[in-house]
């Protein structure tokens, strides 16, 4: 497979924290590729290292040492101005509180990463209303946050994620505040996107749910990867487990 077909690459990731006087390697030594278009589910216990990995494919955090790809860029050869491009117009964030902005319209906060990726208002607000009637949120273009259910308002960070048409969409927990019903809803939509739209999702998840939908799960445990699985090989039947 030629390299330009893997939108992330890993090689020898490590992350220590100085807890007092010890060190705590949260990641050891972590090699990972994920090719453009894949719908990876990261998975493990609390205190795995699942979130650290997560920060560092997200140029969130830096790594003590090792590198990170992203479209064959190293992050680490990137001042602060380059990173933040990159950011803003290579990766979509979706976080498990939604982080929107209380005083904005889901259409504004859907907008906003276009406006710091200069794009004229306009465009902006044309992507937005797009994006909005793709989540099913057509009729809330302005409708604030609070005047929007969990997963509605979880909808609108999505759309928002998508504003800049980024290649990779970063999901920390997408469904952790959301009911069983409602969760659901929201990885059937982030699936959709992710086959429509071609964009790849990595998810830090602990839900058994997005199983069904990924195309590879990496479970980690001690700060490393215990096992990669495709999804027709795992053994999990989602639907047992939840007793539908």
């Amino acid at each position: 497979m030629a390299t330009n077909e893997y939108v992330v690459r890993t090689k020898d990731l490590s992350k220590e924290f100085q807890l007092g006087g010890e060190v705590l390697r949260a990641l050891k030594s972590v090699h990972l590729d994920i090719r453009r278009g894949e719908y990876i589910s990261i998975m493990g216990p609390s205190g795995s290292g699942k979130s650290t990995l997560f920060n560092m494919i997200g140029g969130l955090d830096k790594p003590t040492s090792g590198t990170v790809f992203i479209n064959d860029v190293d992050m680490a050869q990137l001042d602060a101005q380059e990173l933040a491009y990159l950011r803003c117009r290579t990766i979509g964030y979706i976080f498990q509180s939604f982080n929107l902005i209380p005083v904005m319209t889901a259409l504004e906060n859907v907008t906003l990463p276009t406006v710091f990726a200069g794009t004229p208002t306009d465009d902006g607000i044309e992507r937005g209303i797009e994006l909005l009637n793709t989540v099913g949120l057509g009729e809330r273009l302005h409708h604030k946050p609070n005047e929007l259910s969990g997963g509605q308002q979880q909808r609108v960070a999505i759309a928002r994620a998508l504003a800049n048409s980024p290649s990779i969409v970063l999901a920390d927990e997408p469904t952790g505040n959301l009911d069983l019903k409602t969760g659901k809803e929201i990885i059937e939509l982030l699936k959709k996107l992710n086959k429509e739209q071609n964009v790849t999702i990595i998810s830090a998840t602990h839900d058994l749910k997005m199983l069904d939908v990924s195309d590879r799960v990496l479970w980690i445990r001690d700060g490393g990867i215990e096992r990669v699985e495709e999804r027709a090989d795992l053994d999990i039947k989602v639907g047992e487990l939840e007793g539908e």
